[in-house]
């Protein structure tokens, strides 16, 4: 697809974009203010533009008249970029632009690392856990006539040097049929051990040749949504992949709060079977989608955090959340899938990742080996925000983990009109430093109804550095605008007017709503501060960070950083690995050497339990301000500051 230079006046801010691109959206990205606070929809009318050189298709509406249109007029969130750009932004054309300039700070999200199968066969570490061999027996004779089994052994041993080898029951159950439906040819499903000298199991038989169909499946478990691929075990490749909202959801948002169903009569059966009836929607979709047959998957590689895993087995989970918060345990032997209640063959297994702790779990195990961080010799901080946010640093060397409760505003919860990442959830922002006028996008760019975790971060990241709220997130009722405003004793900010929203009602963020955000922003720096601490090192040591989960991939992380929810670092510095769970599964169904791995990953993993660290509440009030007591930790913010405060005077 083409790439196209777009120049915005009258500040002369320069952006090269892909073809078709939403133009408002590049005015976003290129730190360019233009008034709009409908979403995107094309509603309120407030981003004209004036198109002085190339064109754009649509942004012609109703709000404009033809005299507009012949002048060069177009509504920029309805026009699409087609070619090079000189795009005018006429309530802009009065701003000092230098109180622009102070005020835009690049708008960036983390580099996105992605997994390399080549590389892993390069380096040796692609060791295949299940292998199909296709055999042609001798039909038995009366000169002949060595059982099925034995017959299938011997040949394998001759053939393919294949030694130390177990029949497993389902397979012996089979065979008698399965060697005479095709003449005794057949494929035989082999399950290499993890560790060498171990035995190797014929865990299937089918008749003919279907080497080349030889699949798994890799589930990340988590709490709020479950997410699952299917994998062909000979390319690498992912057939067909679907998420689910977790089932478990009915019965509480959070794992506190399913533990304590749990406890509850029949709590803990119930919370089992709707998590696997969740799963076993996922693997027919999946199968469907894919159009294979079951019989042809040989594995199920599992990651959730440590709640999610014992509901997912059946075990008790009251004591995670007890002092000393122990969980049942951190490491989990194969398990035939269908003793789970999996919609699987009864030869598939199912493999588990381990736990660390009751609040580090196989998600974050998972994380680690799919990022590569217990590999490579460079210290790297990794990350995976959401209610719950886990923290991981180390090296090849060593590792030192521990878990903070965030608590649920980055996924909309204790924000008035938060939301998850949807459809009409405001996701950018930005703010005329003049005006104090809002421009709001949104996801699907139609009318804003909520505001999702990334947006939040955007909007009060940016009312800070405007000087809308102070760094104790406080509105600052000076302001000559009438979107700062009082109702029943609580100050807040009118981002989009009851006519211009989907609800019927003014969408606001409230001082409330900014208080809730501080602890979540809170828990999550000082948890990564005193890990630091407690390990003998500072921010400065760090030579790469890792964010995992579905929210690092929206974050702006200049944003992330304004509020002190990251700690400052160069951007270059930092890689969005995505779903670094549902990696790691991945990676384990594909090559036993990451499942060798794991084992000896936990074993140098060290916890820190951060309630009861000395340190760690000491370094929580400390970070519960914009973007933190201590402004050294944060020196380009500073600079920003104070030269906007020099411009002022």
């Amino acid at each position: 697809m083409s790439r196209h230079k777009i120049k915005f006046l009258p500040n002369n801010t320069e952006i090269t974009v892909e073809q078709g691109e939403n133009l408002i959206r590049v005015a976003m990205e290129a730190g360019v203010h233009i008034n709009a606070s409908c979403g995107g929809e094309g509603v309120c009318g407030k981003c004209r533009v004036i198109i002085e050189d190339g064109n754009v298709e649509g942004g012609i509406t109703e709000k404009l008249s033809q005299e507009d249109l012949e002048n060069g007029y177009r509504q920029a969130c309805l026009a699409s970029v087609q070619n090079d750009l000189v795009v005018r932004i006429p309530v802009e054309s009065e701003v000092d632009t230098s109180i622009l300039n102070l005020q835009k700070t690049p708008r960036r999200k983390a580099r996105i690392w992605e997994m390399n199968l080549e590389e892993l066969k390069e380096k040796g570490l692609f060791v295949s856990p299940v292998e199909k061999k296709y055999l042609e027996l001798p039909e038995p004779t009366p000169q002949d006539n060595l059982p099925d089994v034995t017959r299938l052994v011997s040949f394998l041993k001759a053939k393919h040097d294949e030694h130390r080898l177990v029949v497993q029951l389902p397979v012996i159950r089979k065979i008698p049929d399965v060697l005479r439906k095709d003449g005794f040819k057949v494929t035989a499903t082999l399950a290499r051990p993890v560790h060498s000298g171990r035995k190797t199991h014929i865990i299937n038989i089918q008749p003919g040749d279907t080497t080349d169909r030889n699949y798994a499946i890799a589930v990340d478990v988590g709490t709020t949504t479950i997410y699952s691929q299917l994998i062909d075990l000979i390319t690498g490749d992912v057939l067909a992949s679907f998420g689910e909202y977790n089932g478990q959801i009915s019965y509480g948002e959070d794992v506190i709060s399913r533990i304590i169903y749990a406890s509850k009569p029949n709590g803990l059966q119930k919370l089992h079977e709707v998590v696997i009836a969740t799963i076993n929607k996922l693997i027919k979709k999946m199968i469907k989608r894919a159009r294979i047959d079951s019989d042809e998957i040989s594995s199920i590689t599992l990651a959730g955090n440590t709640t999610m895993t014992q509901l997912m087995l059946g075990i008790n989970p009251k004591y995670i959340r007890l002092s000393p918060y122990v969980p049942a345990s951190t490491l989990f032997s194969p398990i035939k899938a269908i003793d789970l209640g999996f919609a699987l063959e009864d030869h598939v297994t199912a493999l588990v990742y381990p736990a660390i702790s009751s609040y580090v779990g196989g998600d974050v195990v998972a994380g680690v080996m799919g990022s590569g961080m217990y590999r490579t010799e460079k210290l790297t901080l990794f990350m995976d925000i959401g209610t719950n946010a886990e923290i991981v640093i180390g090296n090849k060397d060593w590792l030192a983990c521990a878990a903070c409760s965030a608590g649920p505003a980055f996924e909309g919860g204790g924000i008035e009109f938060g939301m998850r990442a949807a459809k009409g959830a405001i996701e950018d922002f930005s703010m005329d430093p003049v005006t104090f006028e809002p421009m709001n996008i949104t996801i699907g760019n139609v009318r804003p109804k909520g505001i999702c975790g990334s947006g939040l971060i955007i909007i009060a990241a940016t009312m800070f550095e405007m000087g809308v709220i102070d760094n104790r997130s406080k509105f600052n009722r000076d302001l000559d605008t009438p979107r700062i405003r009082e109702t029943d004793g609580i100050f807040e900010y009118v981002l989009a007017w009851k006519d211009e929203s989907q609800i019927d009602r003014d969408i606001t963020l409230t001082e409330p709503d900014l208080d809730n955000l501080m602890r979540a922003k809170g828990a999550i720096y000082s948890g990564c501060m005193t890990l630091l601490e407690e390990v003998g090192l500072n921010m400065s040591d760090i030579d790469s960070i890792y964010l995992a989960g579905g929210f690092g991939s929206y974050v702006d992380l200049e944003k992330a950083m304004v509020i002190g929810l990251l700690p400052e670092i160069d951007p270059d510095r930092i890689r969005f690995i995505g779903n670094g769970s549902l990696m790691g599964a991945k990676m384990s169904s594909l090559t036993n050497r990451i499942r060798k791995d794991v084992v000896e990953v936990t074993k140098r993993m060290t916890n820190f339990e951060l309630s009861e660290t000395a340190s760690f509440m000491n370094n929580y009030v400390a970070a519960l301000f914009l973007p933190h007591t201590d402004m050294d930790q944060f020196p380009k913010l500073k600079a920003r500051l104070e030269a906007r405060r020099a411009l002022k005077q």
